[in-house]
């Protein structure tokens, strides 16, 4: 593909998910007949710091949600440590409305294997290990057979493709704890403690698992480097904005008449997404609000559904890109039920570490909760903006700013829904 920018998915072919509907995608005869496993061989062939540096030109950024560059996170890893290095593959994926790295991790393992073995090779690791949502019992089978198999063909174990570099990959599944997808915390979990997030610095690539140099990586953002290496970080970097690069899977769901995963290039609109790929809104309803990355990411109104779907753009307009989970909400939708969903959800996946999540999350949610019932009180709102300004910036890791951005953008844009329920003690859309 030639160099251009392709933020409009009028010329873009899928990469990431192009084996996904093929029968038997899993498998790892699928994956070689569709030229698997030849990014590993060139990338081999090449010095690790020339991979990085490759990483790095794409402009590939994290995507599970913190939108970290990868390759400047590989750059990190000590080149010159005494201690063995260690690659930590994230399919933990508990934010709600993201269900992308499940698809990719069920329909297509050996993908995201390749990309292991490469970042692997490229910082210095020589063990990889996998954590996954304990939920996730189909990725869980289709993980370890994959690692099986790949065992088997020569690409993990010792010496391989007769390179000199050896790597052992192994999965461990998680309890199901949402504070789990945060590093440090899966980290923690993966040693088999309690998923409490760490202090940083020193950060995983100083000091992860078992205190050795860690490398954390989310799937989708693995599943990238075979690509980057195989077509070239030009190809990458031609995709998307100026800040945002690439392919994205984007997780749509809520009220459209297709929901499911689409992979588009990073900075198509977001209405486009919603209209042309996702089937509009069913019955003829009008859109009133979106949560563009996952339920910890600012709600937009319906007038601003044209903005690009790009990390700079969304944080331009006050909100987030996150994990590219669309949540779709058409005019039936009473916001602040669908706020009060989105705090009990938080409330309940607190890990308790720090006081203002712990006690900052419960009464968010019984506020919100009388409120719903037609018991709210005048003075609830600023009661919840003030709250919200308590836990935000206050906590021990990112999930305290993460559980009142609904909250705050959900007043912001809709207040009079919020006064008309304390006011007339039942909802304005169901009146």
């Amino acid at each position: 593909m030639n160099a251009r920018n392709l933020s409009s998915s009028s010329a873009f072919q899928p990469v990431l998910t192009r084996n996904i509907h093929r029968p038997g995608s899993e498998r790892i005869s699928i994956y070689l007949d569709h030229g698997g496993y030849q990014a590993v061989r060139k990338a081999l062939a090449m010095k690790p710091e020339e991979v990085i540096e490759k990483v790095k030109q794409s402009g590939l950024r994290g995507r599970g949600g913190a939108g970290f560059p990868a390759g400047i996170k590989w750059g990190f890893m000590p080149q010159d440590s005494k201690l063995p290095k260690v690659v930590a593959v994230n399919t933990d994926e508990g934010e709600p409305g993201t269900f992308k790295d499940r698809e990719i991790v069920e329909q297509d393992p050996h993908q995201v294997i390749e990309g292991v073995l490469i970042a692997a090779y490229a910082v210095g690791a020589t063990r990889a290990y996998v954590y996954i949502r304990g939920e996730f019992f189909l990725g869980v089978k289709r993980w370890i057979k994959a690692i099986a198999d790949a065992y088997e063909h020569g690409f993990l174990g010792e010496d391989i493709l007769g390179s000199g570099f050896n790597l052992d990959m192994s999965v461990h599944r998680g309890a199901g704890a949402y504070i789990c997808g945060e590093e440090t915390a899966m980290l923690e979990s993966l040693e088999g403690k309690r998923g409490l997030p760490r202090q940083k610095p020193p950060y995983p690539t100083t000091a992860g698992l078992y205190g050795l140099p860690t490398l954390v990586q989310n799937i989708e953002t693995l599943a990238c480097i075979p690509h980057i290496i195989e077509r070239g970080p030009e190809w990458f970097s031609s995709i998307g904005t100026a800040e945002s690069k690439g392919p994205k899977i984007y997780s749509v769901s809520g009220h459209v008449n297709r929901p499911g995963n689409y992979e588009l290039p990073m900075g198509i609109s977001l209405s486009e997404i919603i209209y042309e790929h996702a089937g509009g809104i069913p019955d003829g309803h009008k859109l009133k609000a979106v949560i563009p990355g996952g339920v910890s990411t600012p709600m937009l109104p319906a007038d601003q559904v044209e903005v690009p779907m790009a990390f700079e753009t969304l944080s331009s307009i006050g909100s987030e890109f996150g994990t590219g989970a669309i949540i779709v909400m058409d005019e039936t939708t009473c916001m602040v039920e669908a706020t009060r969903r989105i705090s009990k959800f938080f409330a309940h996946e607190s890990c308790g570490k720090c006081t203002p999540c712990r006690i900052g999350s419960q009464r968010i949610f019984e506020i919100l909760d009388r409120i719903e019932k037609g018991l709210g009180h005048p003075g609830d709102i600023e009661l919840l903006l003030e709250l919200v300004n308590g836990i935000d910036g206050y906590t021990f890791c990112p999930m305290g700013s993460g559980l009142v951005n609904p909250v705050r953008s959900a007043i912001q844009h809709f207040r009079a829904e919020f006064e008309y329920h304390i006011t007339n003690k039942h909802c304005l859309v169901k009146a």
